[in-house]
């Protein structure tokens, strides 16, 4: 048996372990701790931060590769028809909450990071289990990056069925309100802010921004909370709402809140810029890579880590993202396997001397 064959098949019964543990995200300690010890049992350095785990090859190489997954979930959904914790391999299937999301990526970048480090890859390579993807938490990934170097690329662990998403769109929610003046029904008295605020719901239904993604398409706007009003027989004074924004690499958060504005007359502002849009540059040798290796590449417009990653990414993981977040989700032991080898090579062919 090979060691890439050795060091999946480890991998798969490891996580049969950490899948029995749950790790809610904020609530990762315990399955940090049995994953911590695992390695140090096999004399690994181990570096921990809060929840994340760390480990790195080649450090003071200056090209650097990070690879990056998630040991957190969300909660079972009530539909599940067996215990989401009874993680036991049949017949090739493992049925058990976080198995696809994204409990595969994990293990199989572990393999994948093992193997290089055994063969003395002769660039650097960072392994990160990360905490609170799940729901975005300041003890995830954001804590983690100043004690991160630069990488020239990283790679987050999620469901693609081995699809690389070269491109990946942002989050941004902007609050809004629009004022009027306050009076009687009845006698048609003030000013109503519902009436005011139509210019600015046709706006948010209508515009199309200019510059479209090859991957990400355009920048897509819904108005999706709407407030105003408490009486029948008053004229309501303010009109509060709120918008989904996903934007496309070809725009910064403050960019497009600048032209939202300059539309709307109602006073603008955003609640965060963290989840910024991602695309791998089309000169990067990754990019390169992908297509001799028939790799299809995409955008995808869900949210993962990737939006937190200052650096050239790719989304890319073992597992379907349909079974994500659902009851019985489950992962194959040969889509592990196919991940551990497409890692490895996607990394020797994307970076060779």
């Amino acid at each position: 048996m090979s060691s890439i064959e050795t060091y999946t098949e480890e991998s798969l019964e490891l996580l049969a372990q950490l899948l029995k543990i749950p790790a809610l995200s904020g609530q990762e300690a315990a399955k940090a701790d049995a994953l911590e010890a695992w390695l140090q049992e096999r004399q690994y350095e181990v570096q921990r931060f809060g929840n994340n785990l760390v480990m790195s090859h080649n450090p003071n190489v200056e090209l650097k590769v990070l690879l990056h997954s998630h040991i957190d979930t969300v909660k079972p959904a009530s539909s599940w028809t067996q215990d989401p914790y009874a993680a036991s391999w049949e017949n090739g299937k493992l049925t058990a909450l976080g198995s696809n999301d994204a409990g595969a990526s994990v293990i199989s970048m572990l393999a994948a990071f093992r193997y290089l480090k055994s063969i003395n890859w002769p660039y650097g390579l960072y392994w990160v289990a990360g905490a609170e993807e799940e729901n975005s938490g300041s003890g995830g990934l954001s804590a983690l990056l100043p004690h991160l170097p630069e990488f020239s690329l990283a790679i987050a662990g999620e469901p693609t069925s081995l699809k690389a998403a070269v491109a990946e769109k942002g989050l941004m929610v902007i609050d809004g309100e629009v004022k009027g003046v306050a009076g009687h029904a009845a006698r048609e008295e003030g000013v109503n802010a519902i009436y005011e605020a139509l210019a600015d719901i046709e706006f948010f239904r209508d515009y199309r921004f200019e510059k479209d993604s090859e991957f990400l398409g355009p920048v897509k706007m819904n108005l999706t909370v709407a407030q105003a009003g408490e009486k029948h027989n008053s004229i309501p004074d303010s009109f509060r709402y709120t918008v989904d924004v996903r934007l496309n690499e070809m725009y910064t958060h403050e960019e497009v809140l600048e032209i939202v504005q300059s539309h709307c007359k109602g006073q603008l502002s955003m609640r965060s810029n963290r989840l910024k849009p991602s695309a791998t540059p089309v000169n990067h040798p990754v990019r390169t890579a992908l297509r001799n290796m028939a790799i299809e590449q995409y955008g995808s417009p869900t949210l993962s880590d990737q939006a937190l990653m200052p650096w050239p990414s790719l989304k890319m993981g073992p597992g379907d993202s349909a079974r994500s977040h659902t009851a019985d989700e489950f992962i194959l032991d040969s889509e592990i396997k196919e991940a551990v080898q497409t890692y490895i090579q996607l990394l020797q062919n994307t970076y060779s001397k």
